[in-house]
């Protein structure tokens, strides 16, 4: 009889999180506890929800600093686009943009810089923009709720409209991820010629 595995592709996806020195001992204790403990306890399914739930908690804790800026960034600039309407979008769309950019350069760069692996770089530039769509949408739900009033739907519709607010953090996971990528390899520099402690 075969022992139990979680799935493939959450355990590849996992050692692609982790640095090489972590890799087997990390992996390893998380697979002895799905063998021993919740496969036995919960069964196929919900050991393997468990499973990759763990995985998704090393995405999370590596990357929610930098959704959180990320999503708070685009919240505000929604919340300015709504309540200070404007005809010249242009000022604000180069600094939300340039502020965009330096967080995903920042999220790839440190996460290379730790690991020492430059895909690192381009996992947390994907984790972080999809991280940030949701909280994205969370917060600009809360924001339409504060005012729905008929000057908001119509500043609203003069900065693009709704569908444009809920579509476009999910649209920047491919910009991320390139930018990320891009992080990482500074990061990954950096990190060959820099000394740095693990934290």
């Amino acid at each position: 009889m075969t022992e139990p595995r979680p799935p493939h592709w959450a355990e590849a996806f996992l050692h692609l999180l982790l640095a090489r020195e972590h890799r087997q001992t990390v992996s390893g204790d998380l697979l002895e506890e799905y063998r021993e403990n919740i496969h036995p306890r919960r069964g196929q399914v919900a050991a393997d929800r468990w499973y990759v739930g763990q995985v998704a908690g090393f995405v999370f804790s590596g990357n929610w600093l930098w959704a959180a800026l990320f999503s708070g960034s685009f919240i505000a600039r929604t919340a300015l686009d709504w309540f200070v309407p404007t005809s010249d979008f242009s000022a604000r769309s180069k600094v939300s943009t340039a502020i965009a950019v330096a967080i995903l350069l920042c999220a790839g760069f440190r996460a290379a810089w730790q690991s020492g692996l430059v895909r690192s770089g381009l996992l947390a530039g994907i984790a972080t923009t999809f991280l940030s769509a949701v909280i994205s949408a969370i917060g600009t739900g809360c924001l339409l709720a504060m005012r729905h009033d008929a000057a908001t739907f119509a500043a609203i519709q003069g900065s693009g409209g709704l569908a444009e607010v809920f579509t476009l953090p999910i649209l920047l996971v491919i910009p991320g991820m390139l930018l990320g990528a891009l992080g990482g390899m500074l990061g990954g520099i950096a990190g060959k010629s820099i000394p740095h402690r693990q934290s």
